[in-house]
C-alpha cells in the first residue's frame, strides 16, 4: 500500500500497536482502532507509560487529536 497522505499512513497503521505522546508528554501505548479526519484516535489494550514503563493499563481508550504530537509504530 503506497503512503501518500498523513491519513494514509494512520489507516496502514490500523490494527498495530502504536505510541501516542500527547501535548502534557503523557504516553499512551496500544493498538490503532479507529481514528477520524481529526486524528481523534481510539486505542485498544492501552496503557499510559512514564520513563519508559508501564504506570497503568486502560483498556480501550479515546483520545482528541488537538492533544496529539506523535503518533509513532511502536
Amino acid at each position: 500500500m503506497e503512503v501518500s497522505r498523513p491519513l494514509d499512513a494512520l489507516n496502514k497503521a490500523r490494527g498495530k500497536r502504536v505510541l501516542v505522546e500527547l501535548k502534557n508528554n503523557r504516553q499512551y501505548v496500544g493498538k490503532l482502532n479507529a481514528f477520524d479526519i481529526h486524528i481523534n484516535v481510539v486505542l485498544e489494550d492501552a496503557e499510559e507509560h512514564e520513563n519508559g514503563e508501564v504506570k497503568r493499563k486502560l483498556g480501550v481508550i479515546f483520545l482528541r487529536g488537538d492533544t496529539i504530537t506523535v503518533i509513532s509504530p511502536e
